[in-house]
Order: C-alpha cells, then structure tokens, then sequence
C-alpha cells in the first residue's frame, strides 16, 4: 500500500539510508517506513536509485529478525547455533585428549573458595564432573561421561574423545555444503558396519574357566595400565580379579568395601576376607567376641530428658534433683534391658552411646559401637544379612597404621571383603580408590558378559576398516559422511601414540596397513613404540566397554549436530505481591 504526500523533515517515522544523494540520503528522503507501509515523498524516483535497487532495499527491511523473546531470552540461530556447538564440544574433547591411553598425562584440579581442594587425576568422568561449562554442546559430552561411568564404570575419556573428533568432521563436511541429515544418515550406517565388525571381532572365554580368569587379569591390566596405579598393576589387577570373583558371578559390587589409610605406600595395599568398620570399640568392653550376634540401630543412647518445648523445672532442694536424675538413668537402663532382651552381644548405634548405657552394655558382656557412618553400617548390615539381627563368626579389634579398626570374619555373605588402599598422601588414595573403581567395575561387567576385544587401538582399527569398506560401496554423499566417521575412529589410536610420544602418523599408517593385510589383532605397543600383536602382548578390554564407547559417542555427535537454534531462557522473577 503506497500513499503520495509530503512530511516535515522532522518525522518521527524510522528512515532508510542508502547515502550518496547531496542535501542527505536521496532515498529517505523519499522513503519512510512505519508498521509494514511505506510514504512516497514527491510523483518520482528519488534520484541515482533505479527500480531493482529501491526494492532491494524494501526486500532486506521484510528480512529484519524480529525479537519475539522477553527481556533477558536469547538466541543462536543457523551457522551461529552451528559453530557455536561444535567449538563447545571439540574443546571439552581437546581438555581431556591429553589423558588417553597408557601414556595419558594427568589434571589437577583445585576448587575455588575458602576450603579449595586439592584433586590429581586422569579420569575422564571426575575431570568433567568437577569443571562448570556454560556451552550446551559441551554439557551434552559432560553428561555422556557421566553415564558412560554409571553403566560400565571405564572408557569416560574414550567417548567424549571419539564424540568431538566426529563432530570435528562433521564441520569440515558442512563447510563442504553437505546437509547434517545427510552426515547423520552416514553416520548411522557407518555406526552399525562399526558394531558388526566390533561383535565379529569379540572372543568369549567365559566357559573355560583358567582362560576366563586370564582375560579377567588382562582385562584389569588394560584399565589400570593408564591410571596411577600402573606402577603397581600386577598386585592390584591380583587384588581387583579375586575381589570380584569372590562375587561369584552376582556383581553386587556394595560387598566390596573399600577403605583409604595414609601412610605406607601403594604397594603395602591387600584384601581381607571380612568387612573393616572404621571405628573404635568402647571403653571397658570386650575386644573379642565369637559368634557374633548383632544389631544396629538408629536410636538416641545419651541421658533421656523431658521432650517438653520450654519446660522448666523447679526444686527446693538437692536431693530433688538426685531423684530427677535417677529417674533418668531408670529410663535408660530400662531401654538398655529391652535391647539386650534380643540375645545379642554387640550392638552398633548410628547416635551417640553416652557414659552410663556404655557401661550398661559392658557390664552385660556386650560390645557398643557409637557413631558408626551410614554408609559403613549399611554394607555391614548387607554382609551380615542384618534384616533384624545379623550374625558373624568373630569381631575383634585389629590395627592398621596407627589406627584401630573392628573387624567383621566370618561374615554371612560369603562373598564379602573388604581392600584395605594405603599411600602417602590423601589424593593419592583418592586417585587409587578411583582407578581401582573402574576396574572393578569392568570386571563386574565382564563376569556377567564375558566377551573380550582387544585394546591397544585395534578394536577402533576394525571397526574403521569395516566402515571404510561400507563407504567405498556406498554412492552419493552418505559415503563422504561414513568415510569422516572412520576417520574419527582412527584418531583415538592416533592420540594414544601422540601421548606416548611416538610419531602417530608413522605407527597408525603401519596399523592401517597391518589391518588392511588381515592382520586383524595388530595394536599399538606403547612401551616399545612399535605395531604388535595384542592377542600375545594380552592387551585386552570388555567388548561391553568398547560398544558402549562406539554407541554413546554416535548418538551424542547426532543430537549436536542436529541442533539448529540455541535459546537460552530468560530468567524467571519471584513476583512479589503488595498486600
């Protein structure tokens, strides 16, 4: 809708610009724009404009983005949205690409604030725990790990690795005009070649039992070959193996106690058969019992007083308040009679245990413990199958160190044990106790799953070989996608040499070659630089692992990469009423 007239110079109304006209802009001063309709200033065409320029113009005003959010909201959209997500994944995959592999360097991460902590690490899922991320791609990698570590407890650092170096490809090839549906419809075809080859390529152990238990060893060498404890691998892949064997196939991993105390070195750490509780026994009790009857409770054992809110009490003489305080401790010798009426002989309270009911239970043969954690009193209670009263051959009192600890043999849960960490300082018990967690874990899930693939980067070389093979069958473009998502593949080989030191480019040429002849146990020998066998070498891993690491880092890299817009809320207000 056009209408012709003339307006003061002074209009309020938004003008155009597009310079060059004397006396100001030749077309504001013909042009003005208000509400979707435009004023033409004068019968003719404001001069040196033809007619394709003046509706270029009016064309680019109809293009204007249109804020539609509240105050606050914002968004990315298209290419900004795009890159935005990449640069947030590929970064965290940069942060920790440098702890992959046997050779892998560590973090140390220090908390901000008054009480800053102190943590050593190389494990991928307590590196990204502890670090804040604004950028949403990279929270999506965060959270990935931090699955990846609930279900199989190993290949943290694997998954966001393999997730960032996949979207690193995926931006070159957008940077090559090939649609992201296009990318991702490669990718899905290149992820179930790569499955395929993964479960062809899988060994099962599990009905012969000297085999099973020597891919259980190396199983829980390869794990703990890239954390602190590779020093001392072969005593703890000993100590981890027959924790979890004594399990006997349940993989109830709450049997496995275990308990951090300084001093010593690594070395110096073993399992007990039995459960450590970290307390002390009380004053004038026995230190020893035999056929332990047990019960734990949750119950106030200080002197009882009036549960009254603001009650007061009031007396003329002394021998008053004598009768109040025996009064008081009749109360609590009878609460004492009624729990020893259960026939038991220790008794271990959550609460505090004060002076008189200790001495009450000492007096009857019957062993307190105060205070005991929540933790350490539910796996005590799992162990001794406590529903009400649990049950062991003996308790005693032992010494670990300089500390005294209860020890708990002869447990009904045949299966319990407890391995006892000792180090120098505290963040090396830390990193110990995680290192040893992922590898019980692997374990657990190998007993239940026992097929085994190898390490060392040939599994990835496989699964890159497969899904090469796929991509040279493949026409169109799809094959572009299923070629970079092999390429990411073999990148995880190429960072675990860079790590080491080596020349990555050299050794994983020589791997690709080694496979491409059929030489499908070939791997990367990190201690001598070299391409060797890993079926000889026993560098092994749980195929569970392995295909958890190729899944999670698929679907991940396509929820990013399907992403198109970014908008962030604005933030909500308490709204505040006036009365």
């Amino acid at each position: 809708m056009a209408r012709a007239g003339v307006r003061p110079a002074c209009d309020p109304l938004t003008e155009l610009s597009t310079g060059g006209a004397k006396g100001g802009c030749a077309l504001s001063q013909h042009l003005l724009v208000k509400s979707g309709f435009f004023v033409v200033r004068g019968p003719r065409r404001p001069p040196g404009l033809t007619p394709n320029e003046v509706s270029s113009t009016l064309a680019s005003l109809s293009l204007a983005p249109v804020n539609i959010f509240k105050a606050g909201a914002d968004e990315e959209r298209a290419e900004t949205a795009r890159l935005s997500s990449f640069i947030g994944a590929i970064a965290i995959g940069d942060l920790v690409k440098s702890t992959l592999g046997p050779k892998g360097m560590d973090k140390i991460l220090l908390s901000s604030g008054r009480d800053a902590s102190l943590m050593v690490t190389n494990d991928g899922a307590t590196i990204l725990k502890n670090i804040g991320v604004d950028n949403p791609a990279a929270k999506v990698l965060v959270d990935m790990s931090r699955v990846q570590d609930d279900e199989v407890g190993d290949g943290t650092t694997s998954v966001t690795v393999l997730a960032a170096e996949l979207l690193r490809e995926a931006e070159s090839l957008i940077a090559k005009k090939i649609h992201p549906q296009t990318i991702i419809a490669g990718w899905r075809e290149a992820t179930k070649a790569a499955r395929e080859a993964l479960l062809t390529s899988a060994v099962d152990h599990g009905s012969d039992e000297v085999r099973f238990r020597q891919d259980l060893m190396n199983i829980a060498g390869t794990t703990l070959s890239s954390k602190l404890l590779t020093h001392h691998k072969d005593h703890f892949t000993q100590l981890a193996v027959e924790a979890v064997l004594r399990l006997k196939g349940s993989g109830n991993l709450e049997a496995i106690h275990v308990i951090k105390k300084l001093g010593g070195s690594l070395a110096d750490s073993y399992l007990d058969e039995g459960f450590l509780l970290d307390k002390k026994i009380g004053v004038n009790q026995p230190k020893r019992i035999e056929n332990a009857k047990i019960l734990i409770a949750n119950t106030g054992m200080d002197t009882d007083k009036i549960k009254i809110f603001g009650s007061r009490v009031r007396v003329d003489s002394t021998a008053k308040v004598a009768e109040i305080e025996h009064a008081e401790k009749e109360k609590m010798k009878e609460k004492v009679e009624r729990i020893l009426k259960h026939g038991i002989n220790c008794f271990i309270n959550r609460q505090l245990i004060y002076n008189y009911p200790e001495h009450l239970f000492g007096a009857a043969g019957v062993m307190a413990i105060e205070h005991a954690d929540f933790a350490g009193v539910e796996r005590l209670a799992l162990v001794t199958e406590l529903v009400k009263l649990g049950s062991c051959k003996l308790i005693e009192e032992v010494m670990i160190g300089e500390d005294k600890l209860i020890h708990f043999s002869g447990v009904a849960l045949g299966e319990a044990c407890t391995i006892v960490l000792r180090g120098a300082t505290q963040q090396i018990l830390d990193e110990a106790e995680r290192s040893l967690h992922d590898a019980l874990c692997v374990l657990a899930q190998t007993v239940k799953d026992p097929r085994t693939v190898y390490g060392g980067g040939c599994s990835e070389m496989v699964m890159a070989h497969a899904v090469a093979k796929l991509a040279s069958k493949t026409p169109g473009k799809e094959a572009v996608a299923m070629e970079s998502f092999a390429k990411a593949l073999r990148m995880l080989p190429t960072i675990i040499a860079d790590n080491a030191g080596y020349d990555s480019a050299d050794l994983v040429a020589q791997l690709r070659a080694a496979h491409s002849e059929g030489r499908t146990t070939a791997g990367l020998d990190m201690k001598e630089g070299t391409i060797g066998d890993m079926a000889i070498l026993g560098i092994t891993e749980s195929f569970q692992v392995k295909r958890q690491v190729l899944l999670s880092a698929a679907e991940a890299a396509e929820v990013i990469l399907r992403v198109d817009n970014i908008i962030k809320a604005a933030p909500r207000y308490k709204s505040h009423w006036h009365h």
